[in-house]
């Protein structure tokens, strides 16, 4: 059984291609809506009440039961031969909800055939032709009947950006391939259709001159100078640029070249998101194909900021070329340029400790770099939120200070994202000195309350796991309970899966046994999120000795490890008052419990639990 969502969704039996062969009959609109839904989300089990509210504005009452009528109709369709009683192969019922276990789907076999190849792969002709099959594949939008569903909106953006670098590097490879004369049709319309596409011109005036067409190569190039200034506002970027030069000298460099330039793409065998797809490996490689295009540079960050929250590999490889861009940026020497790229990298952070310290100090500066140069309130509060964020378990002023000035000056903006962004930074700079729980948690209200109005998923999403950790210091494990809740629901329903390594570490703070910390752990291996992990376990179970008079365990507590040893001065951060309570605990030093025990005094009527994530118990017995 195939299946395809490049156009209209259908299924039918045959071979990939073989859309002569009849169609399944898949029922209604809904029918459809479940199938696609389920093609959507990759093979992961999608929750029965997400499949509820994603069918259904206001669901009717019988909502449940009308959704496994459709699943039990459409199981009869896409498994005609399955036996009654036997269990269902394609479309499973997992846990909560469904899933559809096949790799069977136009997509993926389009994805496939674009991926960007193996240096030693096959022959240019092999890949013009594997490139065009992919192309092939296409029948119309993708999700063609759900182009206005939330739940469609990305993944109809991934595939279509897929598609569009696709058939720039069909051109590409037909220049390669001497074929100039050929490309220029299907770029001319390229063009047309998306003219932000800077390489896409690039190509076309290439293939132009390449065909002794000098002249129309320049008016292009002309033509896309018009274009991007008159329509989006952005100068050409110096690839263009220097390409008209180089049509003017004839230069050499412009004929076919004898041997082929090995494509630019990301480590081989990289994996981007909790999908495991390399959809990102071709959209960042053909940023860097036009890495000097100020337009191209600034998406970069997008994509990136989209990457962050995708899962372990996509936050890795969000990190590992943020800072790329932001040199690449500066490199061009526009100041205004720098100051955008750095501030766009908007995404929300839970966790007090920096997962590449070195890297974090390289943003700080560039951004510190970037300020004198900007006057607009909306860039500066950009500017300065991203230096208290980067800046976090800094013991400096500065930090704080950057934080609060962005947010006073985000105040006075008509901007909700910016304020969200400005108050994460506050959160982040909120943790300096023990009992600021109740100060996080207006916070984290206040993002939620924000979030809600104007649809800052994301945000909210942090906003319910700043007061659920606020609530754990209040020991109010109601309060904390309901918002872990609603966070798992927001991350279910939105794919968010990071969102479970927090909500899962509660869960075991709240069943408090060895066995619950471990189990938690185990979603650590693939998060990306080194600043978190390292040493977390060992942490949890050094606390949990000392809340049952055990003898704490040998162990590599990583960065934790003074603190477990009793050290004083803790760094900033979500575990001040846990370090603090250990060093009360361990040390025989009167002078250091005494400095404990002032330390933690603000927050005597708290438990040492603030990270949400382990619990050294009430604050009150360490001040005994």
């Amino acid at each position: 059984m195939e299946f395809g969502v490049l156009g209209p969704v259908i299924a039918w039996e045959g071979e990939t291609a073989d859309l002569r062969a009849a169609p399944v009959d898949l029922r209604g609109l809904r029918h459809r809506a479940v199938l696609a839904r389920l093609i959507v989300a990759r093979g992961r089990v999608v929750p029965a009440q997400v499949l509820v509210d994603d069918l259904w504005i206001d669901p009717p009452a019988g909502a449940l039961s009308a959704l496994r009528t459709f699943v039990a109709a459409l199981r009869r369709a896409i498994e005609p031969e399955r036996a009654p009683r036997e269990p269902a192969g394609l479309l499973v019922t997992s846990g909560p909800g469904y899933a559809l276990k096949t790799t069977n789907i136009d997509a993926c076999h389009f994805e496939k055939a674009v991926r960007p190849p193996a240096p030693s792969s096959g022959s240019a002709e092999e890949r013009l032709a594997e490139l065009l099959a992919g192309l092939g594949l296409w029948r119309g939008p993708a999700y063609a009947e759900f182009v206005d569903e939330p739940w469609a909106r990305a993944e109809r953006a991934r595939l279509t950006e897929l598609r569009l670098h696709a058939v720039e590097q069909v051109a590409e490879t037909r220049l390669e391939l001497g074929l100039a004369a050929e490309a220029v049709p299907d770029l001319d319309a390229h063009v047309t259709e998306h003219p932000w596409r800077e390489d896409a011109w690039r190509l076309l005036a290439l293939a132009l001159y390449r065909s002794q067409r000098q002249g129309d190569a320049l008016a292009v190039l002309h033509r896309a100078r018009q274009t991007l200034v008159g329509q989006l506002g952005v100068d050409p970027g110096p690839t263009l640029s220097r390409l008209q030069t180089d049509i003017l000298n004839q230069a050499p460099h412009l004929t076919p070249p004898a041997h082929p330039t090995p494509a630019v793409h990301l480590a081989s065998g990289e994996r981007l998101g909790s999908s495991g797809s390399l959809w990102a490996e071709t959209a960042v490689a053909y940023d860097r194909v036009v890495g000097g295009t100020r337009a191209r540079i600034e998406s970069t960050v997008g994509l990136l900021r989209n990457l962050a929250v995708t899962g372990g590999g996509g936050l890795e490889a969000a990190r590992r070329h943020r800072l790329a861009a932001i040199a690449a940026a500066e490199e061009l020497g526009d100041p205004d340029l720098t100051a955008r790229v750095i501030g766009a990298y908007d995404v929300p952070a839970i966790w007090t400790c920096s997962d590449d310290e070195a890297q974090a100090a390289a943003i700080v500066a560039a951004a510190e770099r970037a300020l004198p140069t900007q006057d607009h309130p909306s860039i500066r509060a950009r500017l300065l939120a991203t230096i208290a964020l980067e800046s976090r378990g800094s013991r400096t002023p500065r930090a704080r200070d950057a934080a609060l000035e962005a947010e006073q000056l985000a105040r006075g903006l008509d901007d909700p994202a910016l304020l969200a962004f400005t108050l994460n930074g506050v959160f982040m700079q909120t943790c300096h000195r023990a009992g600021l729980a109740p100060e996080r948690d207006a916070i984290g209200a206040e993002l939620i309350t924000l979030s809600q109005r104007h649809n800052l998923l994301t945000y909210e999403v942090l906003g319910h796991l700043i007061r659920l950790q606020s609530a754990c210091a209040r020991a109010d494990h109601t309060a904390a309970d309901e918002h872990a809740a609603a966070a798992d629901a927001l991350a279910a329903r939105h794919e968010l899966p990071l969102v479970a390594v927090f909500t899962r570490w509660y869960a075991a703070l709240r069943t408090d046994t060895p066995e619950s910390y471990r189990a938690a752990a185990a979603l650590l291996d693939d998060a990306g999120m080194p600043g978190l992990s390292a040493g977390l376990l060992p942490l949890a179970l050094a606390a949990h000795a000392v809340r049952h008079g055990e003898p704490i365990p040998t162990a590599d507590y990583g960065p934790h490890a003074p603190w477990v040893r009793g050290a004083p001065d803790p760094p900033p951060g979500l575990l001040f008052e846990a370090y603090w309570a250990l060093t009360a605990h361990n040390t025989q030093d009167p002078e250091l419990l005494a400095k404990a025990q002032a330390a933690l005094a603000p927050a005597a009527n708290e438990h040492a639990a603030g990270s949400g994530l382990l619990t050294l118990g009430p604050i009150a017995d360490y001040l005994r």
